[in-house]
């Protein structure tokens, strides 16, 4: 009785190829190949030292949401954040961009 390996595989005609036996390495990705202009922020526009940052709950209050949706708007992309432990800061222009994106004009 032959093994698995004597015997090789019908798509390779009895002869295992080498990309079979080794497996690849994941790709490292650098920072330069990443596109940063993808989702501009309001930490792009102005200096780290020139944004005022505001918490989940802040957040919710000034826009008369619910903390869920702020979450989910972090969560989703729409609202740009920063991650600082297990909380999200969000920088107070990127609140003003959204409200003032999302504004519409009744009547």
């Amino acid at each position: 009785m032959s093994t698995s390996k004597e015997r090789g595989s019908a798509r390779t005609g009895g002869k295992r190829s080498e990309a079979a036996t080794k497996p690849t390495p994941p790709r490292r990705v650098k920072k330069s190949e990443t596109s940063s202009s993808a989702r501009p922020t309001a930490v792009d526009d102005a200096g780290l030292s020139e944004v005022r940052f505001l918490t989940v709950a802040e957040v919710a209050s000034v826009m008369r949401v619910s903390k869920m949706t702020v979450y989910r708007l972090v969560h989703s992309g729409e609202l740009p954040a920063v991650r600082v432990g297990r909380s999200f800061r969000v920088p107070d222009q990127a609140v003003h961009d959204y409200l003032q994106a999302a504004y519409i004009e009744a009547g």
